[in-house]
């Protein structure tokens, strides 16, 4: 660091002022012990050595002080480790706009067993402000997964790049909510607005709006906020909150669980649309993994069409809705339509920009499909699932720098990958890094307890035939379903092309989401001579000269 950048540092963390008083009081000290030792027949050389102690003592205030972060915890400034492996100091993030992150609020109810009632209070925050010309705020996804991660201020702030953090709490005990609320400035730590509150259950909106004014009056924005629906009802609303908590896990059990809180919601009120949005999301996470297309997706159309009829506003419905006409219809056009909606209605949400970037990007669309990538990039920069796929996106495009950056921040958002395979390894195996994707997917393995296909697609790029087969029996052994385009790219990449055709005619039938991407896939490449493989994509309304070109193999 130069000199400029070191004293911009010591000015921001007010070094100055405290050298000053450091210098004046420390010499003050040392003339009246000069004074005050020779009483004691002490001799002239320890009160020389005393006094240059003390003096000497203000480099080494001043180097700790650069290594503490002097904000409302006065905790050790961890640096970022791959910046301590290059022997660099890391630099405090300021970002230079209006941003904001809402971080998942503490549950300190008598029993813990409110982690939704926090998580909840937190997204219906979160939404509220997204709403708010002028404020950019951090994506759900990025922000919580900061959730009991022990991070600094400073590396939220940074990864997500905000300004400002919402923090906070909630304990129930009974009909009673207690939140507090706590608005922290990441250019220094200090907090710049925090509020406790105690509510019956029956005032939780207006809560939620109370909060949300006072956190734009603080950062001196304008919002106008509607009244929440006066028909809802808190208990619909306690048990969607439930839901929406069980609906981002992963498992069966979860995700099933979700449904039955989700229709419990809409036992309590009818016309609660985002417990139909809800229903539609579980059954879209279901399906291709637990549930056969062909029984999933129906249940998703049907939620996210009622969703709609009770809310056109509800973004995620017009994606879930996107998605169902795309898989179960082949309807591309209708599918895009509904996808621009969603971009209408909520252009900052993760799902609104995501799938139609996967979407344009299977069409061969390569300029839209990169330019709502990376706006999800941007929106949603801490998600594992965003990243992960922004690394496969990229790869099929043939944009190797850009994917292994996006692979590997996956990589260090979550080893274990609870929601997949590393495409990292995928990229690494069409570099011919095989050791490396090997080396990947085993050490997924070992944290997950899941084979990876993508380990069996990569012995069978190197010609050990008998491994990929017995990889991808392991790896598909134990699934509910298993999409025949996932066993085809082994196919493919032994050789095998009858036996890929067939798998993917298979899909064909069966409606297979991720059907959509086996045009632009270099993986199956070595098939786009074969008037089956051509066959196969003009009936699911994928233009093969267009989605070829585009690919970057």
């Amino acid at each position: 660091m130069n000199l400029k950048k070191f004293l911009a540092e010591l000015k921001r963390r007010r070094v100055y002022s405290v050298a000053v008083a450091y210098l004046v009081g420390g010499w003050a000290l040392a003339q009246g012990i000069a004074q005050v030792l020779p009483v004691f027949d002490i001799p002239n050389w320890v009160v020389r050595l005393i006094v240059v102690l003390i003096v000497l003592g203000f480099p080494v205030a001043l180097t700790l002080s650069w290594f503490f972060d002097v904000t409302r915890y006065g905790i050790v400034r961890t640096p970022d480790r791959a910046s301590e492996d290059r022997g660099e100091v890391v630099e405090p993030f300021v970002s230079s706009e209006k941003s904001i992150a809402v971080l998942p609020f503490n549950d300190l109810s008598p029993e813990k067993d409110h982690a939704y009632f926090g998580e909840g209070i937190a997204e219906e925050l979160l939404g509220a402000l997204a709403k708010v010309e002028g404020l950019r705020v951090a994506a759900r996804r990025s922000s919580f997964w900061f959730q009991d991660k022990q991070a600094e201020l400073s590396e939220i702030a940074s990864k997500l790049n905000v300004r400002h953090v919402l923090e906070g709490s909630v304990r129930r005990d009974g009909n009673r909510v207690r939140v507090t609320a706590e608005l922290l400035d990441a250019s220094d730590g200090f907090t710049v607005w925090s509020e406790t509150y105690e509510r019956e259950m029956h005032g939780i909106f207006a809560l939620q709006d109370e909060i949300t004014r006072s956190i734009v009056d603080t950062l001196k924005l304008k919002l106008e906020i509607s009244p929440p629906p006066v028909s809802r009802s808190t208990d619909a609303y306690d048990a969607y909150l439930e839901g929406l908590f069980y609906s981002d896990k992963s498992t069966e059990e979860a995700l099933r669980k979700s449904l039955e809180f989700f229709y419990r919601a809409l036992e309590k009120d009818p016309r609660f649309s985002r417990a139909w949005t809800g229903i539609a999301k579980a059954w879209l996470w279901l399906a291709d993994v637990y549930v056969p297309p062909l029984e999933a997706y129906p249940k998703v159309r049907d939620a996210a069409a009622r969703a709609l009829q009770l809310n056109d506003e509800e973004a995620e419905a017009h994606v879930y809705l996107a998605e169902a006409k795309r898989i179960l219809d082949w309807d591309l056009d209708g599918a895009e339509a509904e996808y621009k909606r969603a971009f209408e209605v909520d252009p900052n949400s993760t799902a609104s920009n995501y799938f139609i970037a996967a979407f344009y990007g299977a069409r061969g669309d390569r300029d839209q499909a990169l330019a709502y990538l990376q706006r999800t990039s941007k929106i949603d920069p801490a998600s594992l699932w965003v990243n992960n796929s922004a690394c496969e996106l990229y790869r099929y495009f043939g944009l190797y720098d850009e994917a292994v950056a996006a692979g590997e921040r996956a990589l260090q958002l979550d080893p274990v990958f609870a929601y997949g395979e590393p495409l990292l390894g995928a990229l690494y195996r069409e570099m011919e890094r095989f050791d490396e994707a090997i080396a990947l997917y085993k050490r997924s393995e070992s944290l997950s307890g899941r084979p990876a296909v993508g380990l069996a697609i990569t012995y069978a790029r190197m010609n050990r035939r008998k491994e990929a087969l017995q990889t991808l029996e392991a790896a598909t052994a134990n699934r509910a379903y298993t999409a025949g385009d996932v066993p085809a790219h082994v196919h493919v990449a032994l050789g095998a092309h009858n036996d890929a055709i067939r798998e993917l005619e298979r899909a064909c039938e069966e409606h297979s989401s991720s059907l959509h991407l086996i045009g632009i896939a270099p993986e199956f490449a070595p098939l786009r001579s074969d008037k089956r493989f051509l066959s196969i994509l003009q009936k699911i309304g994928i233009e093969p000269k267009k989605v070829f070109a585009a690919a970057g193999t």
